[in-house]
């Protein structure tokens, strides 16, 4: 009732619910491995664009309610909660970036291996024997 201005606690609600929710949703999906049986989504670049904007949205929503906070006690709190939620996905947005780092360069070691495979064969197709009869 003593909220005139409630804007910067409308959205500090709205961040935090929404982080919540597709947070919770993440990780109901990687405990039960669900994320398996849908192999076409990058799911580390899934869980770093989460964190990444959970930890920006949270930042924002801490300072627009740290300045318009009517100096309450569960202003106060959510505030300093706010503050400490973006610093934990900040650390598992660093830990994100490193997955998907790693898991890019496996890739693309992977992916010249079997250029590599794939060369080397052809290059050997010339001596088999079967294939000369075919040309003669």
């Amino acid at each position: 009732m003593e909220c005139s201005p409630c804007e910067g606690l409308y959205f500090f609600e709205f961040v935090s619910c929404s982080a919540l929710v597709v947070t919770g949703v993440l990780l109901l999906m990687f405990s039960l491995n669900l994320h398996t049986r849908i192999p076409q989504i990058n799911w580390n670049l899934t869980d770093l664009v989460n964190t990444g904007l959970s930890t920006f949205f949270f930042f924002i929503a801490s300072v627009v309610l740290a300045a318009l906070n009517h100096k309450t006690g569960a202003e106060i709190a959510a505030v300093i909660f706010g503050f400490l939620a973006m610093a934990v996905y900040a650390v598992n947005t660093y830990l994100a970036i490193k997955k998907w780092r790693m898991n890019s360069r496996q890739q693309n070691s992977r992916q010249t291996s079997d250029y590599i495979r794939a060369r080397t064969e052809s290059r050997e197709v010339d001596h088999r024997p079967e294939i000369q009869r075919l040309d003669a």
